[in-house]
This record gives C-alpha cells, sequence and structure tokens, in this order.
C-alpha cells in the first residue's frame, strides 16, 4: 500500500488558488498544469540526451520523420512541416542547417518538377539508426516511476485526450 503521495508543485499551486479563490473549481488545472510542466521537463531531459550525441532534440525529430515515413523519395518540406508541426518558415530553416552537417539532402521530386523531396543521406541514416535505441533506453529511464499498470492505464487515457483536440493525423 502506498503512502500519501509527496506534493508536486501544481499541488502547490492549486492549494494557493483554492486558498485565494475558494469559489473557483481548480481541479482541471491539476491535469493541465502538470501535462504542460511534463512536457517542459521531458523537452529539458530530451534536449540533454541529444545534445550529449551531439544534436538538437529537432535535428533528430527531422531525422526521425524522415527515417519512419521509410519513402526511398524521401519527404515533401509540406509533409516535414505537417509531422512536426512547425511553420513552413522553421522547417526550411531546419532543412537548411540539415543540409550543411551532411544528414539531409534535397532531390528534385521526379513527378513535380517544381517540388523539393528531403532524403536521408547515408550519414544521417546510420546516425538516426544508431541514436533510436539509445533514445528508447533514455526514455524508459525517463518513465521508470510509472509501473508498467501504470503506463498501461495512463496510455490510453493520453490517448483520448490527445484525439479529444483534434491530435488523429500526421497529415
Amino acid at each position: 500500500m502506498r503512502g500519501a503521495p509527496v506534493p508536486d508543485a501544481v499541488d502547490q499551486i492549486t492549494a494557493a488558488w483554492r486558498e485565494v479563490r475558494p469559489d473557483v473549481d481548480v481541479s482541471p488545472m491539476e491535469i493541465v498544469a502538470r501535462i504542460n510542466r511534463l512536457s517542459h521537463l521531458l523537452e529539458r531531459e530530451l534536449a540533454e540526451f541529444f545534445r550529449g550525441h551531439g544534436l538538437e532534440f529537432w535535428e533528430f525529430d527531422v531525422l526521425a520523420t524522415l527515417r519512419r515515413s521509410n519513402d526511398p523519395r524521401g519527404l515533401t518540406a509540406g509533409a516535414l512541416n505537417k509531422a512536426a508541426m512547425r511553420t513552413s518558415g522553421a522547417i526550411t530553416n531546419r532543412i537548411d542547417r540539415l543540409t550543411a552537417k551532411g544528414l539531409v539532402a534535397r532531390i528534385p521530386d521526379p513527378d513535380d518538377r517544381r517540388a523539393i523531396r528531403v532524403n536521408l543521406t547515408p550519414e544521417g541514416l546510420a546516425l538516426v539508426d544508431k541514436l533510436l535505441p539509445l533514445h528508447m533506453v533514455n526514455e524508459e529511464r525517463l518513465l521508470s516511476a510509472l509501473s508498467p499498470t501504470d503506463r498501461d492505464h495512463l496510455n490510453p487515457l493520453l490517448r483520448t485526450l490527445a484525439i479529444s483536440l483534434g491530435d488523429t493525423s500526421l497529415t
């Protein structure tokens, strides 16, 4: 049997709100604030992990998106943009930086002379394939406070929330 949970930052925030505004139900904040704070904490941890491998987190994200597409023709900047949920200017800048590092290449689209596709270089492919297993070990470390049963309960709840907010497709 577990003892009383240790209060976290959100418990402190909601306790303060309950004291100054007892007329307002702040219970939604307990979930939304935790998800938001966890997002920032996880992003910080992931950024640190990838810095240790000479990459920015966003660089791995682009490389991983290209790798999992499993399309030998590569992806258009628009498809990368949708998968990464970034502006077109941001994705162009990211492609430029990864091209300069020799991890991706821009290739003319054989089906549309106006379009360019982005493809992993052999170096980019080798890097993403090397880092993926290490990344999974790191994510396992980040989730180590949750038992397998906790994860089995949490995952469908998060999926339901994501779907309710419209996150149903990468396209």
